[in-house]
Formats: structure tokens, sequence, C-alpha cells
């Protein structure tokens, strides 16, 4: 069984930076999955950028939390839990990641305008990802360290709840 998680006021604990890092990955994982099929198909049916953006984020959103729901209703929980868990532990988490790959996306000359065949499009998109990643796992490190976020997830596996600090 792994150690309870860290909810006190000390964040020098390399243990917490790492849970950081693989709850930052988590998300990633499903939030490029959504990021990357809404980016490929706002591009791919000509919306405007906002239109992308929207569609990309709210992929984002459904994708991180179906992520979730799966792996801790295979932990028993029910469908409405799952959500539960999922809202808060990825919630903050994935408004990072979507604010910083979408930003770095639009900023980038011609990016999303690129279109899916092109190198621009899916360089832009691979280094907004990884920007999102560096910029997102400090938030959930901040979280887990508070017992929020992914430790959350992680108390649904352990078999506890953590403290809601």
């Amino acid at each position: 069984m792994s150690a309870p998680v860290q909810t006190t006021g000390s964040h020098s604990s390399g243990g917490t930076w790492r849970m950081a890092a693989l709850a930052t990955l988590h998300c990633l994982t499903g939030c490029a999955v959504g990021e990357v099929l809404g980016m490929v198909l706002g591009t791919s049916l000509g919306l405007h950028n906002a239109g992308t953006v929207v569609l990309s984020v709210a992929l984002a959103f459904v994708f991180g939390y179906a992520l979730t729901m799966r792996g801790v209703m295979r932990g028993g929980l029910g469908p409405r839990a799952a959500l539960g868990v999922a809202l808060a532990a990825d919630t903050a988490s994935i408004a990072v990641m979507e604010i910083v790959d979408n930003a770095v996306m639009v900023v980038v000359p011609a990016a999303i305008d690129a279109g899916v065949t092109t190198a621009l499009f899916w360089v832009s998109l691979a280094l907004s990802l990884l920007i999102a990643f560096v910029v997102a796992t400090p938030v959930n490190r901040w979280m887990v360290a508070r017992g929020k976020g992914h430790a959350v997830v992680r108390g649904q596996h352990d078999g506890h709840r953590p403290s809601r600090r």
C-alpha cells in the first residue's frame, strides 16, 4: 500500500513533485486526445480559430474527465461519484493546460490555419502541449500537497479519502 498523501505545510517532498508530474501526465493524456481531435476537426472543417479553440477545449475536458472516471469506476465507484472525483481531480489542471496550449496555438503565427497536413501545425501542437505540461505541473504539485486534485483520485485507489482542506 502506498504512503498517505502529504497534506501538511511542508512542500519539499520529492514524492509530491513526482505525484504532481504523474497527475499532470495523466491529465495531459486525456487533454491531448481531446485537444488533438478538436484541432484536427476544427481545422479540417474550416472552423474559425475561435470555433476550433472552443471545440478543442470542450473535447479536452470530456476526454480528461472520462479518463479519470474510467479509472475510479474500475475501482468500484458509480458514474455519479466518479464524475465528482474527476471534477475535483482534473478541473484546475485541465483548465491551466487548455489556457496555455490554446494560447500557444493562437500565438504561433499561422499554426491553426496551417492545416493538419503541415509540420507547422503538428510541431506547434506538440510544443503547446509540452509547455502546458510544464506550466500545469506546479499547479498539480500545489494541489496534491494539500490533498486536492489527483490526491483525491489516489485516495480512491488507496481505499481512503484524503483530507478536504
